[in-house]
């Protein structure tokens, strides 16, 4: 296993109580496992409250698992879209090759847990966290570790800290490639060869691979954005195959959750190892992602289109216009970047009262829903865009058997570290 089951298992000792919003009174001073086993009903639980669906995470990690192996790639989901070992483990269980995170304080959550091979998507030229890092991968020879460098001065700053701390194994390193307008990586495909032989060149490092992240480089689905990021992954086909590595099977890695399937068709005949960070796919959404992943343009299948596992709840605390309702969830609960909460339904009574239904505006404590008709003390259930900006204002998430039926009963909670 490439997690610390134990580790994770202990997380059902923790105790139920203020601490954690919209936890019912009734299940204050409970064991998490004891509350498991309760299956408490959702009408117990307080307003604002976001929810997973048992279901839809199952369903969502197992076509995502049979997707890529029939593609041959490896997939490290990106651990941040949940920061959840319970939820790293489902994915590991699954067959994921590794698990990805963002920075710092994120590898630690992750090797806390005992999280076997770790993919950081990102530079880590903090020597503090070198040093931490020099001292883990010291003290755990069953510890595997990738970043990412992009810069002659990144190679400088890692190698020097790393002696400083005369660290006994060499940190495996890929460059990264990056593209006009996108975000990290180097832009000219020249420097990033000057960037590769630094590293062979540095004591401390060992050229492992390259890697990028095509989803900086489109944020739709149009022609024009899947050609862009077409010409973006051939230019780190042709990098890869240009490079010498210093290890005996090299990762290629790119691939969130809008453009998998490219990263497939082009980096897929390559030799070696192609490694897929796709994250947000486990939970997916009912904005976003509905409209960008590859399931939805056909990719796998009709079997392999993913459904959106989470949820918020929120209850209808005023009517002041007949055509306005006041909902208690707003943006300390709610993501709001990618697009706005969708209503879908009113608990115990079905979609019928919030038919053209559609939610306008929120503020940090409440959300403006307009043209329904929910009445006062009514609990409204939200379809949500963009998972990574949605489980990082929870740190207990109750898991639902049926998101759908009239009266959901809760099976399960998942802990977060954010």
């Amino acid at each position: 296993m490439g997690i610390d089951g134990k580790a994770v298992d202990a997380l059902g000792d923790e105790r139920l109580d203020w601490r954690f919003k919209a936890i019912p009174v009734s299940a204050h001073g409970m064991t998490v496992a004891e509350a498991r086993r309760a299956r408490l009903p959702l009408d117990d639980f307080g307003t604002p409250l976001l929810t997973l669906d048992a279901g839809a995470l199952g369903h969502n990690v197992q076509a995502m698992a049979g997707w890529a192996d029939a593609a041959g790639l490896d997939l490290a989901p990106h651990g941040k879209t949940t920061m959840a070992p319970a939820l790293w483990r489902m994915q590991l269980d699954a067959g994921a090759w590794g698990i990805t995170i963002a920075n710092l304080p994120q590898l630690r959550v992750a090797r806390a847990f005992g999280v076997r091979r770790v993919v950081l998507a990102n530079t880590l030229i903090d020597p503090a966290g070198l040093a931490w890092l020099a001292a883990e991968l010291e003290w755990n020879p069953e510890f595997e570790f990738l970043c990412w460098v992009d810069s002659l001065r990144a190679v400088e700053l890692m190698d020097d800290a790393l002696r400083l701390t005369r660290a006994q194994r060499q940190v495996d390193v890929c460059v990264e490639l990056g593209g006009p307008n996108g975000r990290t990586g180097v832009r000219d495909d020249g420097d990033a060869r000057t960037v590769a032989d630094a590293v062979r060149r540095a004591p401390t490092l060992r050229l492992a691979g390259i890697a990028g992240y095509e989803g900086a480089l489109a944020h739709d689905a149009s022609e024009e954005g899947r050609g862009a990021v077409d010409a973006y992954l051939r230019r780190l086909a042709n990098l890869y195959e240009g490079l010498d590595f210093e290890t005996g099977e090299p990762v290629v890695s790119a691939g969130g959750s809008a453009f998998f399937d490219q990263v497939a068709e082009i980096l897929g005949a390559l030799e070696g190892r192609i490694v897929l960070r796709s994250g947000a796919y486990i939970v997916h959404d009912d904005g976003f992602y509905r409209g960008i992943s590859p399931f939805a343009r056909g990719a796998g299948g009709a079997g392999s289109r993913l459904r959106s596992a989470m949820h918020a709840w929120a209850r209808v605390v005023s009517h002041p216009e007949s055509a306005l309702a006041i909902l208690d969830a707003g943006r300390r609960d709610l993501p709001f970047d990618q697009g706005l909460p969708e209503p879908q339904l009113v608990r115990g009574k079905g979609p019928e009262p919030l038919d053209g239904a559609r939610v306008t505006a929120l503020n940090d404590q409440h959300a403006y829903l307009v043209d329904g008709s929910p009445e006062i003390g009514d609990v409204v259930r939200l379809g949500l865009s963009h998972p990574c900006t949605a489980l990082d204002k929870w740190t207990m998430i109750p898991v639902v058997d049926d998101a759908d039926a009239g009266h959901p009963t809760v099976v399960d909670y998942i802990r977060t570290w954010f």
